[in-house]
């Protein structure tokens, strides 16, 4: 789905309406969001709510627009937000990666879908694809107004940076990683900047890719002409790291019970093993979907794919 005239990566269904929206979070940073209703809402009722985050560096007109578009259509108030220090919302230094804000901002999208006299307090739900699956499980397990979960291609960013993949890490590992993130505050300061990752770039590479790169790539590419957007770089601070292997994310998941969790994840999905994991540290709260024949990214924006009729469901019955 190629970037559209509008900024998005997808067309707006007919029967729904979008509208940018402003708000703040809990440390004063204003975030910005896109609220997708059904064009013929009725404001002397209330609905049913969403707030859906991106994929770790991705942005509110990508995957979380794709199932919000989607969503509206099936009667939900939605909002796709970006997070704090990314896209359109605030936050400097640009592009840090907080676990404990990113976390944060799901329950100011809360906040605000609360102010709305259409949306029942009482019935809002989230959804975090990929990384802010992960993030989106954190914050749900401190904060109950949030009724429902389900993540999508779930990622555990912080738990990745302190285990290793697949739980593989070691201490030396991590030592390793704490002390090449301490060189590198030293340079920040000297140079006056914050460094960043390495960024997407516009082109795919010819070679030398490995399959989990090259499948980000092939969304996150302007040159595939799927996902790219030009505020979506893949590039976070590399100070940014010690937050993450300093974080519990998911220590306390206990603590969602007995609200219900959708985990959703791809037969082919390199990160299938995230939501495996949670199914089974949730075994009489949690429900696994196994999408046939999906990727990682598929369920980023694959409509064909991304099982909406079971999402539908799944709130409707947990939001009643």
């Amino acid at each position: 789905m190629p970037l559209h005239e509008d900024g998005y990566t997808f067309i707006l269904n007919e029967t729904v309406s979008c509208t940018p929206v402003g708000y703040t979070n809990r440390y004063g940073i204003e975030l910005a969001g896109d609220l997708y209703t059904p064009i013929n809402l009725d404001e002397t009722r209330t609905y049913p709510a969403l707030v859906i985050g991106p994929p770790h560096g991705g942005v509110k007109e990508q995957g979380p627009g794709v199932y919000a578009n989607e969503l509206a259509r099936r009667g939900f108030v939605v909002l796709a937000f970006d997070p704090s220090y990314t896209g359109e919302s605030g936050g400097e230094p640009r592009r840090v990666t907080s676990p404990e804000i990113f976390a944060e901002d799901f329950s100011a999208g809360v906040d605000y879908l609360g102010t709305l006299p259409y949306v029942s307090r009482e019935q809002i739900g989230a959804i975090g694809i990929c990384g802010s699956g992960g993030f989106v499980l954190s914050q749900a397990s401190i904060d109950p107004r949030i009724r429902a979960v389900a993540t999508s291609a779930m990622y555990d960013i912080s738990g990745m940076h302190r285990e290793g993949w697949n739980d593989e890490g070691t201490a030396a590992q991590r030592q390793s990683a704490l002390q090449n993130a301490a060189e590198q505050r030293w340079k920040d300061v000297d140079t006056g900047e914050a460094q960043l990752q390495p960024q997407f770039p516009l082109e795919m590479p010819a070679s030398g890719l490995d399959p989990i790169t090259h499948e980000f790539f092939e969304y996150y590419v302007k040159s595939n002409n799927r996902g790219w957007h030009p505020r979506s770089t893949g590039a976070f601070t590399l100070t940014s790291v010690p937050a993450h292997i300093n974080f519990g994310q998911l220590k306390n998941l206990q603590d969602l019970a007995p609200r219900r969790v959708l985990l959703i994840t791809g037969e082919m999905a390199h990160s299938k093993w995230f939501s495996d994991k949670v199914h089974t540290q949730l075994p009489d709260d949690s429900e696994l979907v196994v999408v046939p024949g999906a990727r990682h990214i598929d369920l980023y924006d694959d409509i064909g794919k991304i099982p909406f009729d079971r999402l539908e469901a799944f709130f409707k019955e947990n939001l009643a």
